[in-house]
């Protein structure tokens, strides 16, 4: 087979206001995705520019394109106020299909570290997106099976993502994960020759519990074998006044402590340090 998904990347950030310098785990994302997959080029989607030193070390590598919010999810009147926090991500979810079908490629949230390159086989996909652990789902008070989409890869004009797009307005319900891991989790079953999904272990080897923190943040384990991202789920402990997961945040998370503490996420991200 020939390749169908063209080697560059797109990345989603600044869409709410940015009252903090750009960190040092979002310029590690950027860098380790440049150092590991030598993209032919990197879209960085943004509504509010970064600054700071990492963004300072980063931006002259990278193709910038702004970008509006969404207005539905602008509109949406949030039932949890947890998730209103986090509004943003569910902005960034319409706009990452957005773009790969658009234009094709690879996405990855921000809070991604590249570890081993992706084998050929999966670019010759139509669609690539990976398993994570059942899902809790509010409405039925239970998990099930899901689809994340903190990193996918596509083909131009994809027909699975084209497909996904045309039903995610309605899907988009205020709930985390209907929309943007439930809907595509459900197409995936109706149309199973329309995509490629990849085992957990590709990209989430430590999944979004307490366990999966500790191991990444706190703890050593240097299997990276098939292994060609970690997802950090940052929106789950990078505040210092969240605790609900873990004790660490983004905080302790410096180039001194990369350098000199081996944690899993410390020893894969140490080559990439400015």
């Amino acid at each position: 087979m020939s390749r169908r998904i063209p080697n560059q990347f797109h990345f989603v950030f600044g869409l709410r206001r940015q009252w903090r310098p750009f960190h040092l785990t979002h310029y590690l994302c950027l860098e380790s995705c440049l150092q590991v997959n030598k993209p032919e080029r990197v879209y960085f989607h943004y509504h509010h520019k970064p600054w700071g030193r990492y963004w300072r070390l980063i931006r002259d590598k990278l193709t910038l394109v702004k970008v509006d919010l969404v207005p539905l999810v602008s509109r949406q009147r949030y039932a949890e106020r947890l998730i209103n926090l986090f509004r943003y991500a569910h902005h960034a979810d319409f706009i990452r299909l957005e773009k790969l079908v658009e234009h094709g490629g690879v996405y990855a949230d921000m809070d991604t570290l590249f570890v081993n390159p992706f084998p050929p086989r999966l670019f010759e996909q139509p669609f690539v997106i990976g398993k994570e652990d059942d899902v809790y789902d509010p409405r039925t008070n239970s998990s099930r099976p899901s689809l994340c989409n903190a990193l996918m890869m596509a083909e131009p004009g994809t027909e699975f993502g084209r497909i996904w797009q045309s039903r995610m307005a309605e899907a988009f319900d205020g709930t985390w994960s209907n929309h943007s891991c439930f809907l595509p989790q459900g197409i995936s079953e109706e149309s199973p020759d329309l995509l490629h999904v990849e085992p957990r272990r590709s990209f989430y080897k430590h999944m979004c519990n307490p366990e999966g923190l500790k191991t990444l943040f706190e703890e050593c384990d240097p299997d990276f074998n098939n292994v060609y991202s970690l997802h950090m789920w940052s929106h789950l402990w990078a505040s210092r006044w969240r605790r609900d997961f873990s004790g660490f945040h983004m905080g302790k998370l410096t180039e001194q402590f990369i350098r000199e503490v081996d944690t899993t996420y410390n020893i894969a991200a140490r080559r990439f340090l400015p």
